[in-house]
């Protein structure tokens, strides 16, 4: 049997989906057919982005609203669903972090960045998955993170987030799979990016933490997160819910090993 990796035909809604590990999966799910919408909430960034889709000769479809606003992503959606078609595939990709003491964090910043990691992943599924019950299928995936498994220091808000938004992911998916929409979740681990680019250098002490604490000796590159979006978005993913994929070269699989060992 060949498993069925092919996206043409379905809409793919991918949030947070203007730079980073957003735009790399987003860029996956084109590349196999999918249309697709990309959501962000900054003009400057969505300008720059579609010219970055364009360039490798995806079209993208733009669309600017705040996820943590129940009224403008249905509105948002129902424009996606008049434009482009129904949203078969979903990517709660928007996040935030904030590292700051818990001793210190302000409640307001706490609740924020739930609002976004967590309260948001709700909203947009919720109204996604009304169309998607009406149809009869449907694909969400919820980007979680290696902090859905573990603590660390000064992030306290986001990994309580991330930690509800693994939870989440398997409740709905209980709730939902009688409807033949499979749920979800993919938890990166470290990844190259433009925001660790600065810590990315050979004698940096968190750089040398990440290469030696990862059985792969290595940071992630963000076109490793293309298969499992792929395979979560596709076909040959749909007897597979509630489940939590890590991408992490192996970090959650080990204690690590001291410096110095081979």
């Amino acid at each position: 049997m060949k498993p069925n990796f092919d996206l043409k035909g379905k809409v793919a809604l991918v949030t947070g989906a203007t730079h980073g590990l957003g735009m790399a999966m987003a860029k996956a799910l084109a590349q196999q057919g999918a249309t697709l919408a990309v959501n962000g909430h900054t003009p400057s960034k969505m300008e720059q982005a579609i010219a970055s889709y364009s360039a490798e000769g995806i079209q993208a479809h733009p669309y600017l609203f705040d996820v943590t606003d129940a009224k403008a992503v249905d509105q948002a959606i129902g424009k996606i669903e008049s434009e482009i078609g129904n949203v078969d595939i979903l990517v709660n990709n928007a996040g935030m972090i904030q590292r700051t003491s818990a001793l210190e964090m302000d409640p307001e910043d706490f609740r924020k960045i739930v609002d976004v990691d967590l309260i948001s992943p709700f909203i947009v599924s919720q109204r996604v998955a009304k169309t998607m019950v009406k149809n009869g299928s449907g694909k969400i995936i919820n980007i979680c993170s290696m902090m859905s498994e573990l603590g660390r220091n000064t992030v306290s808000a986001y990994a309580a987030a991330k930690g509800g938004l693994k939870m989440l992911t398997r409740n709905l998916a209980t709730e939902w799979a009688k409807y033949n929409i499979q749920v979800n979740g993919i938890g990166p681990g470290y990844f190259a990016t433009e925001q660790t680019a600065p810590i990315r250098v050979d004698g940096h002490p968190f750089n040398d933490f990440i290469v030696n604490r990862t059985p792969a000796g290595r940071w992630g590159d963000p076109d490793d997160l293309g298969g499992a979006v792929v395979f979560l978005a596709s076909p040959a993913s749909n007897f597979i819910n509630g489940q939590i994929i890590y991408v992490d070269g192996g970090i959650l699989a080990t204690i690590g090993k001291p410096n110095g060992e081979n």
